[in-house]
Order: C-alpha cells, then structure tokens, then sequence
C-alpha cells in the first residue's frame, strides 16, 4: 500500500493536467512526465469532459515503466464501488502493480450532470467497500451470497478530503488522504490533528496513513493575474467548506457566496476566466488569498511548499495543480531559467521548482 510500503521515500510529485486532445497525444505525455522524473500521473474523472481514465491510463501503462496512475478522483455518485475496484484492479496487473484510486465526493463531475455529490457517509461507506473488496475479501452487501472481486489486488485507497470531518473520516478507513486544504499554517495543522484524530479512533498507527498535499499553483508571472487568479481559488475552498476560513480567522466580507454562484460557471476553482471569477471576490484580502495557492518564482513556490512541508511534518505526494489549465503545449507564461525555451508547464516545474524541494 502507498499508505505503508512507501514510508521514508523521497517525495515524488504527481501531476493531474495533460495532453487530452487524444489517447494517444495522452498516453505519450505520461510519459514525458515519467521522464522529466513526476512519480503520478492523475486524471480527473468527469464522463462528459474526459475520456474514460481507466482505458487513457491502460494504455499510457503500456509505454511507461515506473509512473503510478491512478484517478484524482473517482467518486461513488457514478461509479459504483464495485466497478471502480474491479476496474482499478484491472489496471494494476496491466501496469504491473502501479496503481492507486482515490475517492472525493464527485463536485464538478456529479453537478455537470444535475447529480447531489455524495454526502460524508456516502463517501466513507465506498472507499471501505472498494479497499475490503481490492483485498479480496468476502463483503456481505444483501445479496444472495456476500460479494467478492474474484480479480483482487493490493490496490491502494485513498480519499481528498478539504473539510475535517471528512479528513478524520479518511484517516479512520483510507490508505491515505490529499488534503485540499491549501497552504495557511492553521489549516494545515489542524488538517493533521484530523488525521492523527481519525486514526487513532479506529486502531491505526497516524504515521501508516499516505499524505498527499494538492497545491493550486498560479501559472502566471504577472501580478494582476495572480492576485486575482488566487483570490479565485479561495473564494472556491469557501464555497465548498467554508471551515477552511474559519478556522484560520480569514473573513469573508462580501456577498453570500450562493449568489456570487449564480455568476461563475461550474465553480470558483474551474470558471473559464479565473481573472473574472476573482475579480467578483475582490473584498477578499491579500492574506485570505495568499493562503489557498502557490505562486510566483520558482523559489518562490518551492519556498512555500517547503514551508508546508514543514508544518504537516511530512508528504508523501504533493500535486502542483496548475492554474489556470495549460493548453498542450502551450509554454509557460514566466521566466525561464534552466528549463528549456517555449517549455510547458510539467517541463517548467520538474525543472525549475522540483530540483530546489
């Protein structure tokens, strides 16, 4: 289990944005990623934006060697636990053990389609389901005879969760939790006090549970943009959980966010000009904005990771969520230094902020 077996590893970077345009342009930018040293490659799950993950990552699995792939996420609104176990375990002996599905409760995916995401429980019943399943156990489910996926394997479960009680529940029954908690030193503590919480409450030992760091990270070096584009972003972690601003004591004073809803199409986090959407939530100051994203030089973000790092103590993935997303091959609107001219983001990052971390 990632949750286990990778213990005292280096950290290894995932990366949840490529090549779409094709299977094919898909599978060879995994591989590119593979190469420029990304330890994941994630996809997003949404049936009416994105091909199937699970048959993409089958074939990126055959031209790579090393990279986990794996969802970031799937969610138990479309796919039900059953089927996300037995299609993950199918690409783990393609792949050759390498792997690992993560649950969350659906938000965009599940809303494009007029769909409730899932409640906590909901969430927490799927990801006990898949593990006991992916373990080859018996599962009573009320059928004629209990459930067991005759194809098991050892596939990791993990769970991205943003609010605490979502945090605790994933340490109680996951591999391993990403937190979606952005970067301000409070919510990252407490995020981990959730965790040592959840864990201790059913038996575990804190240091087994895998800790992923999701990170929206800026892709612009103008100031303008990042302002706004960040002040986007929190306005997105308010609307989903607003406790990630309460806990800090970040305000928010302006309009109530279901109406500024009404505005920004599917979300804050995905609304196609990030510059508008944050524009709408201009009252948000300095500091709130500053505390859900990573920006500036590379110095900049490995400075700010690092001191993230240091407040959870440790990470096992940290996921640079680029902002806005790239297109294709689009090169990296900053300064290079090292990386070489006209290089996309994944080339930017692995080689101007990962050898600094």
């Amino acid at each position: 289990m990632i949750g286990s077996r990778d213990m005292g590893k280096t950290l290894d970077f995932g990366l949840n944005r490529f090549d779409w345009t094709s299977t094919d342009a898909f599978a060879a930018d995994v591989r590119r990623a593979e190469e420029l040293g990304f330890g994941y490659a994630l996809i997003p799950w949404n049936p009416l934006s994105r091909p199937d993950p699970y048959m993409q990552l089958a074939v990126a699995a055959g031209q790579t060697s090393r990279i986990r792939l794996g969802l970031l996420l799937d969610n138990p609104v479309l796919h039900h636990p059953a089927t996300s176990a037995s299609s993950v375990a199918t690409l783990d002996e393609i792949s050759g053990g390498r792997a690992f599905l993560t649950y969350g409760i659906g938000d965009t995916a599940v809303r494009w389609l007029g769909l409730r995401p899932a409640r906590m429980g909901e969430l927490e019943e799927a990801a006990v389901l898949a593990r006991r399943l992916l373990a080859g156990e018996e599962v009573e489910v009320g059928a004629v005879r209990p459930a067991r996926l005759r194809h098991a394997r050892p596939v990791p479960v993990w769970i991205a969760a943003g609010g605490p009680k979502t945090i605790e529940m994933a340490a109680r029954v996951a591999d391993g939790v990403f937190l979606r908690v952005g970067r301000h030193p409070d919510n990252l503590r407490n995020a981990m006090a959730c965790i040592r919480r959840g864990a201790t409450a059913a038996g575990r030992n804190p240091g087994d549970i895998g800790i992923g760091l999701i990170f929206h990270t800026v892709t612009s070096d103008s100031l303008t943009e990042i302002r706004a584009t960040s002040r986007s972003m929190a306005a997105g972690y308010y609307e989903y959980s607003p406790a990630l601003f309460e806990i800090p004591g970040l305000p928010w004073n302006g309009p109530p966010v279901e109406a500024l809803k009404r505005r920004v199409y599917p979300d804050f986090h995905h609304a196609p000009d990030l510059v508008e959407s944050g524009n709408l939530v201009a009252f948000l100051d300095d500091e709130t904005a500053d505390s859900f994203s990573l920006f500036g030089s590379a110095q900049d973000i490995a400075g700010q990771m690092r001191r993230a790092i240091e407040i959870t103590g440790r990470a096992d993935i940290v996921v640079p969520h680029p902002v806005p997303m790239p297109r294709p091959g689009e090169p990296v609107a900053r300064a290079l230094g090292s990386a070489p001219t006209g290089a996309d983001y994944k080339t930017w990052f692995a080689t101007e902020v990962m050898p600094l971390l």
